[in-house]
């Protein structure tokens, strides 16, 4: 199979034959052979009745539905579990992100060998307050922080090598980092593609400005996570470490000078108190980071989600 494109959605029920019968056309023409995957992520308006009247219509559609809202990166990760193709693409349900660009990003990724081709919507057609300037915020603090070159990280519309989306695992929040993660797994052939973006046709937008605070939160989440991971004892056994040496040098020079220096009482200095203090911050960072060296070592079990229907899909954990 040449091509699978995962639509994770919620409540998009206008959008999703006319998305769907879209997507058809862009691969007919260019005589892909392919699968749409949909991930339902608990939607509450007619959304799966669409979805399962669509499978019935078209033997390529495959779907997943959550039994609750699990966000965006839940969707993507079970997409990512079922993808059949060579090339996975991600493209969201809203008819936002155009079909037509598929076969580009398609071609990048083949030609040029490349394990992920990020979408760049170079001209947006949403609110400049909203989300026009917070998301130029958000992608230079990215560039920044990782050395990216990517324009856009928060782009749905993507395009990933299958070898990627099979050893990578996407939690939380982190459906914006997927390059970063794929770049601290080995991946790091990574380019980028200006995508058209359409103005929105339907309904409203799910996100509101509570994703850009959750965004700043993921993005210290994911630089930490992406340089300590491995090896926490090395962040925290060091500022451990370093404080307790501090703590130690001021106690050895306040026991001096309590014994040598008439009339010294040590604890009414203040300086005791910091020692102190250094001394048992110094021992509780060391303990964190033994013991986050020793749960890193353990493998964690996987993320369970809840799946309250599929079809079309051979797994039958997910069925």
């Amino acid at each position: 199979m040449d091509i699978s494109v995962v639509i994770p959605l919620y409540n998009e029920e206008e959008s999703l034959t006319e998305l769907n019968d879209w997507i058809y056309k862009v691969m007919e023409s260019n005589h892909f052979s392919f699968e749409v995957i949909y991930i339902d992520d608990g939607s509450s308006d007619n959304s799966w009745s669409i979805i399962r009247k669509l499978s019935v219509d078209n033997d390529y559609v495959k779907a997943i539905s959550f039994r609750r809202n699990y966000g965006k990166s839940a969707a993507l990760n079970e997409g990512f579990k079922i993808a059949a193709g060579d090339v996975v693409i991600t493209m969201d349900s809203d008819l936002q992100d155009s079909p037509e660009e598929i076969p580009g990003l398609f071609s990048m990724i083949t030609k040029k060998n490349l394990d992920i081709v990020s979408g760049w919507k170079k001209k947006r057609h949403d609110s400049t307050l909203a989300k026009n300037i917070p998301s130029k915020i958000f992608n230079w603090t990215s560039r920044k922080l990782f050395k990216s070159k990517l324009h856009d990280m928060n782009c749905g519309l993507k395009a990933y090598k299958k070898d990627v989306v099979k050893n990578i695992e996407v939690y939380g929040e982190m459906h914006r980092y997927i390059p970063i993660i794929a770049k601290a797994a080995g991946f790091s052939r990574i380019d980028e593609k200006v995508v058209v973006h359409q103005k929105r046709k339907y309904g409203v937008t799910k996100f509101g400005l509570d994703r850009f605070i959750k965004g700043y939160l993921d993005l210290i989440s994911i630089n930490f996570v992406s340089r300590f991971a491995q090896r926490p004892m090395h962040f925290f056994g060091s500022w451990g470490s370093l404080l307790f040496f501090v703590g130690f040098v001021i106690a050895t020079y306040l026991a001096y000078a309590k014994f040598f220096m008439a009339g010294y009482k040590m604890t009414e200095r203040p300086l005791f108190y910091f020692g102190l203090l250094s001394m048992i911050l110094g021992v509780q960072l060391f303990l964190t980071g033994f013991l986050a060296e020793m749960i890193s070592r353990i493998s964690r079990e996987k993320s369970k989600y809840q799946i309250k229907d599929s079809f079309n899909i051979q797994d039958e954990e997910l069925k």
